[in-house]
């Protein structure tokens, strides 16, 4: 889906390609390589797609009873995720659960009903991710202020600190959330900003 501005579009995928390319990554580098009779898969429904791998956490506990962002990283085939590593695909410290939940919330068509989950047991680790356009009619984007002087306001804060928050934002220009939230997604579909890293640990940074 898309949706036409007065200065450009704003693009609004069913999936987010950040989180599903991460989670697959992850599937083929942390998989118990040891379950014979199953493979890492994509099933795509309707409202959702799920990516299965065998073998579930490393340390035997169920991932949906923890907080997913404060799991340590822990390597089941350190070889294979070495060679990830070395092909960029993924980093060494370990952030797969936060890029999968953060490259959902920076989209304009996002609400917490939308937040991406995670499911385990002995035997598999399941990630779920939502459709963000199944059941959505017609998305509201009556409140994205495109005014040239928001944008340039967001830019000139972010110069001034590549790390601010979209909360700290709200506060520094005194708009809503939602206005923020939008307005920047909507800039960084059309390539004026980008944002580095994860939502806790990256910053941002002007690129018109």
């Amino acid at each position: 889906m898309w949706k036409k501005t007065p200065n450009s579009r704003i693009e609004m995928p069913e999936y987010v390609e950040r989180s599903y390319h991460e989670a697959l990554v992850n599937a083929l580098a942390h998989r118990d390589y040891l379950v014979n009779g199953s493979e890492v898969h994509i099933d795509i429904y309707d409202d959702r797609m799920e990516i299965y791998s065998p073998g579930g956490m490393p340390d035997g506990s169920l991932i949906q009873e923890r907080d997913p962002l404060s799991v340590p990283s822990t390597r089941r085939n350190p070889v294979l995720a070495d060679v990830f590593n070395r092909l960029g695909y993924m980093e060494r410290k370990g952030s797969g659960f936060e890029k999968i939940i953060s490259g959902y919330e920076f989209q304009v068509n996002y609400s917490e009903e939308k937040k991406p989950s995670f499911r385990s047991d002995r035997y598999q680790f399941t990630v779920i991710m939502p459709n963000l356009n199944y059941g959505v009619e017609n998305i509201d984007i009556s409140d994205v202020n495109s005014d040239v002087n928001l944008w340039s306001q967001i830019k000139e804060a972010i110069n001034e600190n590549p790390k601010v928050t979209q909360r700290e934002l709200v506060g520094k220009l005194g708009v809503s959330f939602r206005q923020i939230q939008q307005n920047m997604a909507e800039m960084v579909s059309t390539g004026e900003i980008l944002r580095i890293g994860s939502k806790r640990s990256g910053h941002w940074e002007v690129l018109k």
